[in-house]
């Protein structure tokens, strides 16, 4: 997708933060008697500068999170290093997208396309049709931001194949989903109890 000409940015500033981390780090592995905690921060502070997100805003922004959200919830949902773009789209635009490669003719919530990539880094497009998270967040009960946090997950776990087609992988990725939003802050979306 990456779309030009749109209002996006890189959310870059956790890799900086990272790699001053990763350095001052280092320095310290280097001293005698290293704390441990020190390499594990370490470690999580190098995986977390694997992650580079693209967040675009194909219709106003007004209601729908901040970039740092986002990028926020893909770090939680993320197992593996990725480049992602998360584009909030229109109904035309969700309907086109969804007609051209679903052959469904409506806007849907969110969609994800995965790019293949060499090694084991994840590369893709979520797309989240803001009228329709809005109207769906409306419906049950939520705040669209929560709803948005809910679709981003969402798109993210298909990114990383898990699927929902059959009753076993329902289950898996609605565990996986509840799991990360609870962490997150969030309800469980599916509004079961503990």
């Amino acid at each position: 997708m990456h779309t030009s000409g749109m209002s996006a940015a890189t959310v870059d500033t956790a890799s900086q933060r990272a790699d001053t981390a990763s350095q001052r780090a280092d320095t310290a592995s280097r001293r005698p008697n290293a704390a441990s905690s020190r390499r594990v921060a370490t470690a999580s502070s190098r995986r977390a500068a694997r992650l580079a997100v693209t967040v675009q805003y194909g219709v106003r922004r007004t209601g729908l999170p901040a970039r740092a959200t986002v990028e926020r919830w893909a770090r939680a949902a993320l197992r593996r290093a990725a480049n992602v773009t998360v584009r909030f789209v229109g109904a035309a635009e969700g309907r086109a997208l969804n007609r051209r490669y679903r052959g469904r003719d409506y806007a849907t919530n969110v969609l994800t396309f995965a790019y293949p990539v060499a090694g084991r880094t994840l590369a893709g497009d979520i797309v989240l049709c803001a009228p329709v998270v809005t109207r769906e967040a409306r419906d049950q009960g939520k705040t669209v931001v929560a709803h948005c946090a809910h679709m981003v997950v969402h798109g993210l776990l298909h990114l990383q194949s898990y699927d929902h087609v059959e009753d076993r992988e329902a289950q898996r990725m609605e565990a996986a989903e509840q799991r990360i939003l609870v962490k997150l802050g969030y309800s469980d979306p599916y509004g079961r109890e503990g």
